[in-house]
Protein backbone atom coordinates (compact mmCIF):
# COMPACT_ATOMS: atom_id res chain seq x y z
CA UNK A 1 0.00 0.00 0.00
CA UNK A 2 2.77 2.64 0.73
CA UNK A 3 4.68 1.80 -2.48
CA UNK A 4 1.20 2.20 -4.64
CA UNK A 5 1.46 5.83 -2.52
CA UNK A 6 4.77 6.60 -3.47
CA UNK A 7 3.89 5.30 -7.15
CA UNK A 8 0.54 7.83 -7.23
CA UNK A 9 2.79 10.64 -5.79
CA UNK A 10 5.43 10.75 -8.08
CA UNK A 11 3.22 10.39 -10.95
CA UNK A 12 1.36 13.75 -9.60
CA UNK A 13 4.97 15.22 -9.41
CA UNK A 14 5.80 14.13 -12.51
CA UNK A 15 2.28 16.08 -14.52
CA UNK A 16 2.86 18.86 -12.67
CA UNK A 17 6.75 19.80 -13.41
CA UNK A 18 5.09 19.01 -17.09
CA UNK A 19 4.82 22.67 -19.00
CA UNK A 20 1.16 23.39 -19.63
CA UNK A 21 1.36 26.43 -21.06
CA UNK A 22 -1.29 26.57 -23.75
CA UNK A 23 -0.30 30.20 -24.88
CA UNK A 24 2.53 28.42 -26.70
CA UNK A 25 0.49 26.38 -29.18
CA UNK A 26 -2.77 28.56 -28.49
CA UNK A 27 -1.49 32.20 -30.02
CA UNK A 28 -4.06 33.80 -32.35
CA UNK A 29 -2.17 35.02 -35.83
CA UNK A 30 -2.48 38.61 -36.44
CA UNK A 31 -5.02 40.02 -38.91
CA UNK A 32 -3.65 39.87 -42.49
CA UNK A 33 -5.15 43.21 -43.46
CA UNK A 34 -4.29 42.89 -47.06
CA UNK A 35 -5.99 39.33 -47.90
CA UNK A 36 -9.28 41.80 -46.19
CA UNK A 37 -8.58 44.67 -48.79
CA UNK A 38 -11.71 45.69 -50.81
CA UNK A 39 -13.51 48.29 -52.65
CA UNK A 40 -16.61 49.80 -50.89
CA UNK A 41 -19.60 50.89 -53.10
CA UNK A 42 -20.39 54.64 -51.89
CA UNK A 43 -24.15 54.76 -52.91
CA UNK A 44 -28.14 54.43 -51.61
CA UNK A 45 -28.01 50.64 -51.54
CA UNK A 46 -24.91 51.35 -48.46
CA UNK A 47 -25.69 52.53 -44.72
CA UNK A 48 -22.60 54.46 -43.44
CA UNK A 49 -21.92 55.12 -39.68
CA UNK A 50 -19.50 55.62 -37.35
CA UNK A 51 -18.45 53.87 -33.80
CA UNK A 52 -16.90 55.15 -30.83
CA UNK A 53 -15.09 52.61 -28.42
CA UNK A 54 -13.83 53.29 -25.07
CA UNK A 55 -10.48 51.15 -24.61
CA UNK A 56 -8.34 50.93 -21.11
CA UNK A 57 -4.78 50.35 -21.69
CA UNK A 58 -4.38 51.48 -17.89
CA UNK A 59 -6.40 52.05 -15.01
CA UNK A 60 -5.63 53.70 -11.05
CA UNK A 61 -5.19 51.62 -8.09
CA UNK A 62 -5.34 52.95 -4.84
CA UNK A 63 -4.23 56.31 -5.95
CA UNK A 64 -4.01 58.35 -9.41
CA UNK A 65 -0.64 58.05 -8.81
CA UNK A 66 -0.27 53.82 -9.18
CA UNK A 67 -1.61 52.06 -12.84
CA UNK A 68 -2.09 48.33 -13.97
CA UNK A 69 -1.38 47.81 -17.42
CA UNK A 70 -4.13 45.26 -19.45
CA UNK A 71 -4.05 43.18 -22.13
CA UNK A 72 -7.11 44.47 -24.37
CA UNK A 73 -8.82 42.69 -26.91
CA UNK A 74 -10.96 44.44 -29.45
CA UNK A 75 -13.74 42.73 -31.46
CA UNK A 76 -15.24 44.12 -34.48
CA UNK A 77 -18.12 41.56 -34.59
CA UNK A 78 -20.89 41.38 -38.05
CA UNK A 79 -23.75 40.23 -36.42
CA UNK A 80 -25.85 39.73 -39.57
CA UNK A 81 -26.21 35.93 -40.70
CA UNK A 82 -26.53 37.18 -44.36
CA UNK A 83 -25.08 40.55 -45.00
CA UNK A 84 -20.84 41.57 -45.20
CA UNK A 85 -20.24 44.51 -43.47
CA UNK A 86 -17.03 47.08 -44.31
CA UNK A 87 -14.75 49.07 -42.44
CA UNK A 88 -12.67 51.35 -43.30
CA UNK A 89 -11.32 53.07 -40.37
CA UNK A 90 -10.06 51.76 -37.00
CA UNK A 91 -7.67 54.27 -35.21
CA UNK A 92 -7.08 54.25 -31.71
CA UNK A 93 -6.79 57.25 -29.89
CA UNK A 94 -4.96 58.24 -26.57
CA UNK A 95 -6.16 59.62 -23.46
CA UNK A 96 -5.38 63.49 -24.38
CA UNK A 97 -7.29 62.70 -27.84
CA UNK A 98 -4.23 62.10 -30.17
CA UNK A 99 -4.28 59.34 -32.75
CA UNK A 100 -1.73 56.38 -31.72
CA UNK A 101 -2.27 54.21 -34.20
CA UNK A 102 -4.59 53.31 -37.32
CA UNK A 103 -4.89 49.74 -37.63
CA UNK A 104 -7.02 49.77 -41.75
CA UNK A 105 -5.16 51.62 -44.47
CA UNK A 106 -8.10 50.51 -47.05
CA UNK A 107 -11.68 48.98 -46.44
CA UNK A 108 -11.73 45.51 -45.20
CA UNK A 109 -14.45 43.38 -45.17
CA UNK A 110 -16.30 40.83 -42.55
CA UNK A 111 -17.91 37.61 -43.72
CA UNK A 112 -21.52 37.04 -42.15
CA UNK A 113 -21.25 36.18 -38.61
CA UNK A 114 -17.45 36.89 -38.46
CA UNK A 115 -15.60 38.27 -35.88
CA UNK A 116 -11.70 39.98 -35.90
CA UNK A 117 -9.92 41.28 -33.02
CA UNK A 118 -7.19 43.94 -32.64
CA UNK A 119 -5.16 42.77 -29.01
CA UNK A 120 -2.99 45.58 -27.91
CA UNK A 121 -0.23 43.85 -25.75
CA UNK A 122 -0.10 44.70 -21.32
CA UNK A 123 3.18 46.46 -22.04
CA UNK A 124 1.71 48.78 -24.66
CA UNK A 125 0.77 51.86 -22.43
CA UNK A 126 0.31 54.53 -25.12
CA UNK A 127 -3.62 54.08 -25.10
CA UNK A 128 -3.58 55.12 -21.76
CA UNK A 129 -6.28 55.15 -18.89
CA UNK A 130 -8.72 56.73 -21.71
CA UNK A 131 -7.95 55.44 -24.82
CA UNK A 132 -10.73 55.60 -27.40
CA UNK A 133 -11.36 54.01 -30.54
CA UNK A 134 -13.20 54.97 -33.84
CA UNK A 135 -14.68 52.53 -36.31
CA UNK A 136 -16.21 53.37 -39.56
CA UNK A 137 -18.51 51.22 -40.90
CA UNK A 138 -20.76 50.39 -43.77
CA UNK A 139 -23.69 47.85 -44.39
CA UNK A 140 -25.99 47.15 -46.95
CA UNK A 141 -29.41 48.63 -46.31
CA UNK A 142 -31.72 46.87 -43.81
CA UNK A 143 -28.87 45.00 -42.80
CA UNK A 144 -27.79 45.11 -38.69
CA UNK A 145 -24.95 47.59 -37.99
CA UNK A 146 -21.65 46.05 -36.71
CA UNK A 147 -20.74 45.51 -32.68
CA UNK A 148 -18.09 46.53 -31.50
CA UNK A 149 -16.57 45.54 -28.26
CA UNK A 150 -13.65 45.43 -26.44
CA UNK A 151 -12.30 43.16 -23.25
CA UNK A 152 -9.51 43.85 -20.87
CA UNK A 153 -7.60 41.87 -18.38
CA UNK A 154 -4.92 41.80 -16.16
CA UNK A 155 -3.74 39.11 -13.78
CA UNK A 156 -0.98 39.84 -10.91
CA UNK A 157 -0.11 36.60 -8.68
CA UNK A 158 -3.50 35.00 -8.15
CA UNK A 159 -5.02 38.71 -8.17
CA UNK A 160 -7.04 38.90 -11.51
CA UNK A 161 -9.68 41.82 -13.11
CA UNK A 162 -11.31 41.99 -16.17
CA UNK A 163 -13.89 44.07 -17.84
CA UNK A 164 -15.94 44.75 -20.95
CA UNK A 165 -17.35 48.20 -23.22
CA UNK A 166 -19.34 48.42 -25.75
CA UNK A 167 -19.45 50.47 -28.73
CA UNK A 168 -21.46 53.86 -29.03
CA UNK A 169 -23.03 54.66 -32.30
CA UNK A 170 -21.66 58.43 -32.82
CA UNK A 171 -22.85 59.01 -36.62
Amino acid sequence: MGRFFVVVLLVFFVMGCHDTDSTKNNTMPSINWDARKTTVLADSTFVTGATYLSVYSQIYSLTEHRTHNLTATISMRNISPNDTVYIDKADLFDTHGDLVHSYIAFPVYLKPLETLEIVIKETDKSGGTGGNFIFNWHVPKNSHEPLFEAVMISTMGQQGLSFSTEGKRIE
